[in-house]
């Protein structure tokens, strides 16, 4: 059974082809590799595989031709919990998964962007994996207002669609800031730099569906496993 938060692992699969063909690394036409080739690229059962990409069919981004293959169809904004996410590995794409750290409601930091109208937020500390790399360290915040307590066993892999589904918050937008800062001394002993070392970081403001700023976060990223990418179409 998935933990509370995250998805079942064809979701996670079908996700991550979403983000893919969102992001223009996967285009209209493109044909997939065989299933039990992609299957085992991906460390997954043909099964699951299949699951993902019937979930795909039905969300209309495939075509499934009876003894030629698995077709691409694009669209323009299709709808995905990783839609927002631009961190990938150097080879490409990676399914992302998070372990959380720790939860806790405190004064906001004063560092952050201006975001919500509580002077507390819901201090979100997490380790980020992709395709189960270790890849990046992040502080969420969400605005006070939306819960009084998040309980840490309630979130997982998805923290947007835990808002989705607990809070009733879409985000609908973001915008990111790119430049380098020092990993904060709260960083696991698992990943791989020292706390202190000047990491690539990204500062991100979010907006929900109603067009109010909801939540900014810090992500410190590993540049030997992964890059942030942004395409244009």
């Amino acid at each position: 059974m998935a933990a509370a938060g995250s998805l079942p692992l064809y979701l996670q699969i079908s996700e991550l082809l979403i983000r893919d063909i969102a992001s223009g690394r996967l285009i209209e036409g493109e044909r997939l590799p065989p299933e039990r080739d992609m299957a085992a690229d991906l460390g997954i059962a043909v099964g699951t595989l299949r699951q993902a990409l019937k979930d795909l069919t039905a969300k209309g981004l495939l075509d499934r031709v009876q003894g030629s293959g698995n077709y691409i169809r694009a669209k323009a904004d299709p709808a995905s919990v990783y839609a927002l996410f631009r961190l990938e590995l150097l080879s490409g794409g990676g399914l992302p998964t998070a372990q959380v750290l720790s939860v806790d409601r405190v004064a906001k930091d004063p560092a952050l962007p201006a975001f919500g109208s509580s002077d507390q937020g819901h201090r979100i500390r997490r380790l980020r994996f992709l395709s189960g790399k270790i890849a990046a360290v992040e502080e969420i915040w969400l605005d006070g207002d939306y819960i009084a307590q998040i309980p840490i066993g309630d979130l997982s892999e998805s923290l947007y669609l835990y808002y989705r589904q607990k809070l009733g918050l879409w985000i609908a937008r973001a915008e990111d800031g790119i430049g380098q800062a020092a990993l904060p001394d709260w960083s696991p002993p698992s990943f791989p730099h020292r706390a202190g070392s000047a990491l690539p970081f990204i500062t991100r403001l979010s907006w929900g569906q109603d067009g109010r700023a909801a939540e900014a976060s810090w992500t410190w990223y590993d540049p030997n496993v992964v890059r942030y990418v942004a395409r244009l179409k």
